[in-house]
């Protein structure tokens, strides 16, 4: 009996510390080793064709976001792309969207419907997506003006976020 009863507890161990500590954590909080960091390069192409390199955005402060027609938290978000690129383009902000598993069709219609002139990067096979740790969509990284990664957004962007990361990467200190 002592023996099933150890062999339980034991067994019970890994299942309490995952629910414990890692599917009761906000995924928000999880640090990205890449902050501070050289953001991954990558060349991707449009949903119009073109071809975008991080290297030619060299110089301005980047918002690289991740995100999917089928994603529902991203329509909220989006508005608050569509302002940011509004507000700030002309102070050297380009917010660029990456396209995650989902067809160029939908993305497509999906940007029809809900605005926004940046690119739009189609990433075959996900590998732009696994070069920045996607935890899946959507994801904002802000890259400065040298091309390291300043901030890391899991989940849907804020209002508030802008507000303190804009001014800060935007300054001509910070070039």
């Amino acid at each position: 009996m002592k023996g099933v009863r150890a062999l339980a507890v034991a067994a019970s161990v890994p299942a309490l510390a995952l629910l414990g500590f890692g599917l009761t954590r906000d995924p928000r909080m999880v640090p990205s080793v890449l902050v501070g960091k050289p953001a991954p390069a990558f060349a991707l192409r449009t949903l119009g064709g073109d071809s975008v390199r991080l290297a030619d955005l060299r110089g301005r402060v980047v918002l690289l976001n991740f995100w999917a027609s089928w994603c529902t938290v991203c329509v909220a978000e989006h508005a608050l792309l569509v302002e940011a690129d509004q507000r700030w383009h002309d102070q050297g902000l380009r917010v660029v969207g990456v396209v995650y598993e989902d067809s160029a069709g939908s993305a497509a219609d999906w940007m029809r419907g809900h605005g926004g002139g940046w690119p739009v990067l189609l990433d075959p096979g996900s590998r732009t997506a696994i070069d920045y740790g996607l935890f899946g969509v959507p994801e904002t990284f802000l890259i400065d003006r040298t091309g390291r990664i300043a901030y890391k957004q899991t989940g849907p962007v804020t209002a508030e976020t802008l507000e303190s990361w804009m001014p800060r990467l935007l300054s001509p200190a910070s070039s």
